[in-house]
């Protein structure tokens, strides 16, 4: 009795049996694939649609042993960090703008009981790569309001804390110059990387972007009413003697009932592909200040008079 050809294939020959030898592997006629000297260089378009590629997420936590492998993780190991580059924010080599969309928070919506700010940063395609949560006590929220000093935590998809930011209690009168806003950047927590300070201006919100010794590397500045009314806000950033802008970063128009009801806010970070990794954690630091300073009070006013009204 005859082997079995292969199922769906009568005209396919039999599996060899037991004893014979199995006839070779047809050779490839030549070219790619079989012949390795004409394979198509790395990157090379296999056919597939070539638009904007999209960027990978933050690397994710790796999956738990496997029973089946000897106990070993079935996870892939990132890949070693750049020379100079804080742990966690290789990522960041790698965009030139980044989204924050804050979160809304269903008990100070409602009654206007200050919460705990928390935020998701993702990336142009709106992938989630850092997660961001106020830090600080329930009198310090309700009693200071957006002047409050608080500490905030980054993390990344893995749940690490690569960036902390440190802002204390600062007076933002124009008639204090002594007293000015200002905010100490982490990364990793521990390490100071560099400082947001507000340079005073009768009219104008200005700050310097500053590296870990307090010397001034960006500037940035914001119009004389800091009010997106139907509209963006811009905060253009420049060099540290001015120029042209190099980057922004937009408190973008979030609809109606967002900005009357709420004090949740999106805003849009953009700069140089090539400017220093710790100089954008810096620039991310710079946009959560500047939310506190002029837009979370406008939440703050209109929550209460929608409560007392």
């Amino acid at each position: 009795m005859s082997a079995p050809g292969y199922p769906g294939s009568p005209n396919h020959p039999p599996y060899p049996q037991p004893g014979q030898s199995a006839p070779p592997y047809p050779v490839p006629a030549g070219g790619y694939p079989g012949d390795p000297s004409q394979a198509p260089p790395p990157g090379f378009s296999m056919g597939y649609h070539q638009g904007q590629p999209p960027v990978m997420y933050q690397p994710g936590p790796a999956p738990g042993p496997g029973p089946d492998y000897g106990g070993q993780s079935m996870g892939m190991s990132p890949a070693p960090a750049p020379v100079g580059v804080p742990p966690g924010l290789e990522y960041l080599t790698q965009i030139d703008q980044i989204l924050i969309h804050q979160k809304v928070e269903l008990l100070e919506a409602f009654i206007g009981f200050e919460t705990n700010n928390q935020y998701e940063i993702k990336n142009s395609l709106g992938q989630k790569i850092y997660k961001a949560k106020e830090k600080n006590d329930c009198c310090t929220r309700n009693c200071c309001g957006s002047l409050r000093s608080f500490d905030m935590t980054i993390k990344d998809n893995m749940d690490r804390e690569v960036i902390r930011l440190i802002r204390p209690f600062r007076c933002v009168s124009c008639w204090c110059p002594c007293c000015l806003q200002e905010m100490e950047v982490q990364a990793p927590p521990g390490t100071t990387v560099g400082f947001i300070k507000q340079d005073w201006h009768p009219f104008l919100p200005k700050f310097s972007i500053q590296g870990p010794e307090g010397e001034t590397l960006l500037k940035l500045e914001g119009p004389c009413f800091a009010c997106n009314c139907c509209g963006d806000v811009n905060f253009e950033l420049t060099g540290k003697d001015g120029g042209p802008s190099i980057g922004r970063i937009s408190k973008q128009w979030s609809g109606l009932l967002k900005e009357v009801f709420t004090d949740t806010d999106n805003f849009g970070i953009q700069f140089p592909m090539d400017l220093d990794v710790k100089m954008k954690a810096v620039l991310m630091g710079a946009c959560f200040l500047i939310d506190f300073m002029f837009f979370e009070k406008v939440g703050e006013a209109n929550q209460r008079s929608s409560v007392f009204s």
